[in-house]
């Protein structure tokens, strides 16, 4: 496997650090691995290990705000923010692996932010792998919240209001306090601001959502306290794609390619991958 690794500048001059796994051999297709909040890219290694011995290349970034990529952490100006390094980044893969099909490996807000994408550049990936997807808002977050948390956004944008469950990320321990040591995993609260802006992005998913049409794989642990499972099954509901495959795993936590059954979803990812790989 080679390693590759550097930095492009988003539209706000920001450096937005991406790296590269690629296989010895030939190239089947690439996949673009698009992490969640407050995570980074270099947390999905073991994934692109595995992927590039079967002649996989993976490509990641760090959004803005996160890991080695420039801004204040947990904070973006729009989601926009987001989908712009994505079609850059997506732009720089074309270039590098020319007539190769791309897919998306969304994690938790990768998810949403890979079915966003989906629905204005649909003609730029082949498909998508959707896991743990935040795609609506958590039972426990009232309307008056929501509408207190918008004027949040508006008038102190930076203020930090809402924390992650680390217990819930992983059932292996060793996992949960990696995460909690990691110095390019951020532990605080995120800001209105970007807590505003996933709310939108969300609302965009349910407004449009069903334009999407590409092959979907859809999977999600089924005891994940992040997400909850029900949510990948309104993705499935909701998107017209006619190639759309939902797996629940029973009994995992939110990450699932950190907990004791990865190699199973591994191979479950890899068996779809190599199906619609022409």
């Amino acid at each position: 496997m080679k390693h590759l690794e550097g930095y492009f500048q988003n539209i706000k001059d920001q450096s937005i650090y991406y790296q590269a796994w690629l296989p010895e051999g030939k190239v089947k297709a690439s996949l673009f691995i698009v992490h969640g909040l407050h995570e980074h890219s270099g947390r999905y290694t073991h994934l692109a290990d595995y992927m590039t011995d079967v002649d996989y290349a993976v490509y990641s970034l760090d959004f803005p705000g996160h890991g080695r990529s420039d801004g204040l952490r947990s904070y973006v100006d729009s989601y926009d923010d987001f989908i712009d390094p994505m079609e850059t980044y997506l732009k720089m893969i074309q270039s590098w692996q020319p007539e190769k099909p791309i897919f998306l490996l969304g994690h938790s807000l990768g998810g949403l932010l890979s079915a966003v994408y989906l629905i204005d550049h649909p003609e730029q990936v082949s498909g998508a792998v959707l896991s743990g997807s935040l795609v609506k808002v958590p039972d426990y977050v009232s309307d008056i919240t929501l509408q207190v948390g918008k004027i949040l956004s508006a008038s102190l944008p930076k203020i930090r209001i809402i924390g992650i469950d680390k217990e819930g990320l992983s059932r292996d321990p060793a996992v949960v306090q990696a995460y909690l040591d990691d110095p390019l995993v951020f532990n605080g609260k995120t800001t209105a601001r970007i807590s505003n802006e996933i709310n939108n992005a969300i609302d965009l998913l349910e407004t449009r959502g069903a334009v999407i049409k590409q092959p979907l794989l859809i999977l999600h642990g089924g005891d994940d306290r992040v997400c909850d499972p029900s949510w990948s099954q309104y993705i499935h509901d909701l998107v017209s794609s006619p190639d759309k495959q939902l797996t629940i795993y029973d009994g995992l936590f939110h990450e699932i390619y950190n907990e004791p059954e990865a190699e199973m979803v591994f191979a479950d990812v890899l068996k779809w991958l190599d199906n619609h790989t022409v």
